[in-house]
């Protein structure tokens, strides 16, 4: 039986929009959860260590507060994200991770070396992204992605034999994308955005928007960023994603009308690359452009338990749900509000497009389990002993618990 600490869940029935958190009541209820469960203390920012990156052992000890906030294991019975091909580009994904399944990452291509396959990853941050979507449920570990029923397709454009933070070219960028297009994935993560446009990355983007593929992709964060844009993040059809930390604060730094919604970004721990076919877990970094992956992994779960809405009709519903952080109903840098990926797979009568504080409520209906959904074997039961998120956002209240110590053991 996976180890996930005890939790406690209540029912939730979504109010008028208007009782939605703003963004001080969000930090309060972030910050209860967290204040209730272990966080590991981490530096500002993880330096990697020179060479390619390798697992620092197996998380053990509890659900970590990302997925806590977000409970998936609420989805789960609805959708795992089975049948939905998401593209990962950025540094690759090492498949050689026991918490990927077998053919789980497709082959991908090497947008860099202009050749088929991008199943490795020594820069190691495409392996991360991939585990916080795709990391199926294992029972030697307490963690697990939020959308394990997924195909991963990888793609390299930037980092291949050192870890860093290289700048990011945008026509690799855009060639990257249109891989994903013809390759015919559903929905595309942007785990690293470049900093500056160009006609091929416009143009790659706008393809894949009429391809009816749903693009997520990160703000900047960080000082060095400050009031920079990032593409094809500010790009039209984009769903941008800001981020915030464990204690509501936001955590990316770009800011704009074209913010989509917000998912943690914060003391966040994955996947780690180097595994050699074993399970093993990263350190925890801080890195708020890995909030898009949760954003992503939504779409994927909606786009398998939905397959009748367009692109377009899984951003503004992924927007209408999510819990607003802004009374006027838009914030600059968290879009608007925190991604709500149960909400988002299991709302009826979402508004169309998003409104503000408020708009009319949001019901949450009784929904329809999915047939056509891959679980996992380990996922079902664990959805049904009701082990899954503990903060329960809903006409401004939380429940949190009280979690067990945080703990490392070395991989095996």
């Amino acid at each position: 039986m996976i180890r996930l600490g005890s939790s406690r869940r209540g029912a939730v029935r979504p109010g008028p929009a208007g009782s939605r958190p703003a963004l001080g009541a969000l930090a309060g209820v972030v910050g209860a959860l967290v204040g209730a469960l272990p966080v590991a203390a981490v530096p500002a920012s993880y330096a990697a260590p020179a060479g390619c990156a390798k697992p620092v052992g197996v998380h053990t000890a509890g659900t970590p507060w990302a997925m806590e906030l977000l409970g998936p294991r609420r989805v789960w019975p609805l959708s795992t994200g089975s049948g939905v091909r998401t593209a990962v580009l950025g540094t690759g994904v090492d498949a050689r991770n026991a918490q990927f399944r077998p053919g789980q990452v497709e082959k991908g291509r090497d947008v860099l070396a202009n050749r088929d396959g991008a199943t490795d990853d020594c820069d190691g941050r495409g392996t991360f992204a991939a585990g916080l979507i795709a990391a199926r449920p294992h029972d030697k570990t307490t963690f697990a992605g939020l959308a394990p029923g997924v195909s991963v397709l990888p793609v390299r454009y930037t980092q291949t034999t050192r870890q860093g933070d290289g700048a990011v070219d945008p026509g690799r960028l855009a060639a990257a994308i249109d891989f994903a297009v013809t390759a015919r994935a559903r929905v595309i993560y942007v785990v690293l955005p470049a900093t500056r446009n160009s006609a091929q990355l416009r143009d790659a983007t706008a393809r894949a928007i009429a391809a009816d593929i749903v693009v997520v992709s990160p703000a900047a964060s960080g000082a060095r960023t400050q009031g920079a844009t990032s593409y094809p993040t500010a790009l039209p059809g984009v769903l941008a994603v800001g981020a915030f930390g464990p204690d509501g604060a936001v955590a990316s730094t770009e800011s704009g009308d074209y913010i989509g919604v917000a998912a943690p970004g914060r003391q966040l721990l994955s996947l780690s690359a180097g595994a050699d076919g074993r399970l093993g877990h990263s350190p925890t970094v801080d890195d708020p452009a890995y909030a898009a992956a949760y954003v992503a992994g939504t779409a994927a779960l909606l786009r398998s338990y939905r397959p009748e809405l367009s692109a377009a009709e899984v951003v503004r519903r992924i927007e209408s749900t999510a819990h607003r952080t802004a009374v006027d109903g838009r914030h600059p840098q968290l879009g608007w509000g925190m991604v709500d990926p149960y909400r988002a797979v299991a709302a009826e009568g979402v508004e169309d497009p998003p409104g503000p504080v408020g708009a009319s409520a949001q019901p949450v209906a009784a929904a329809r389990a999915n047939p056509g959904s891959r679980v996992d074997p380990l996922v079902l039961p664990l959805a049904s002993a009701g082990l899954g998120a503990a903060l329960l956002l809903g006409i401004g209240t939380a429940v949190a618990r009280r979690g067990r110590a945080r703990g490392w053991r070395p991989g095996g």
